[in-house]
């Protein structure tokens, strides 16, 4: 499937927030793309908003236009608040998992690990990014000189980060456990899902 593959700083500032994470762009040029500088926006509609939002959260996960309605959609069918459970199903894709444990250094990099076979779940090879885990679920570093070496580098690279409470890491064995599904505030997106909703519900 395609993958935005353009210019990452003009994304973050076009929405004023990092989307693809930390950039000293976003604090030299604090206003949208564009070769006329900074300049007065016209007032956003509730459409052009939920729109925003949408565009905000199917950039920080990677997702394709069609990718992320799926998602929504199977939200929509699930109990609970739709929003709250779109974003359970985006913290509990395969890709987005391998990023959280430190595997990788973005979840671009995550998806591209899964892609190429280097990583296993409960003993198997999983190389479809959007692999729906499960609690219990066992996420672990294929035993080879390549994907361990891949891994070791990306580790050391993100110890800035900290695993997510819902999960747990073992360094030395490369394997992370999803222990439970993550709660709204434990997810803290960048975008406001009940604009998405409300976006898709028109």
């Amino acid at each position: 499937m395609a993958r935005y593959t353009g210019p990452r700083v003009r994304i973050s500032r076009r929405f004023g927030i990092p989307i693809f994470g930390p950039t000293k762009y976003l604090e030299r040029r604090n206003y949208g793309p564009g070769v006329h500088g900074p300049k007065s926006r016209r007032k956003t509609t509730d459409y052009g908003a939920g729109l925003i939002e949408k565009q905000k959260l199917r950039y920080y996960y990677g997702l394709m236009e069609k990718q992320f309605r799926g998602v929504y959609e199977k939200a929509l069918r699930r109990r609970g608040v739709t929003g709250e459970q779109m974003l359970q199903i985006l913290e509990t894709r395969l890709d987005n998992v391998v990023f959280h444990l430190g595997l990788a250094s973005t979840r671009a990099a995550a998806r591209q690990m899964v892609c190429h076979g280097h990583i296993t779940v409960n003993g198997r090879k999983a190389s479809i990014p959007s692999h729906a885990l499960k609690v219990n679920d066992v996420i672990s570093v294929k035993n080879h000189n390549v994907s361990r070496q891949l891994a070791t580098k990306n580790m050391e690279g993100s110890t800035s980060r900290t695993v997510p409470d819902w999960m747990t890491l073992n360094k030395e064995e490369f394997k992370g456990i999803l222990m439970r599904i993550p709660t709204r505030d434990e997810i803290q997106p960048i975008a406001n899902e009940q604009a998405i909703v409300e976006f898709y519900s028109r």
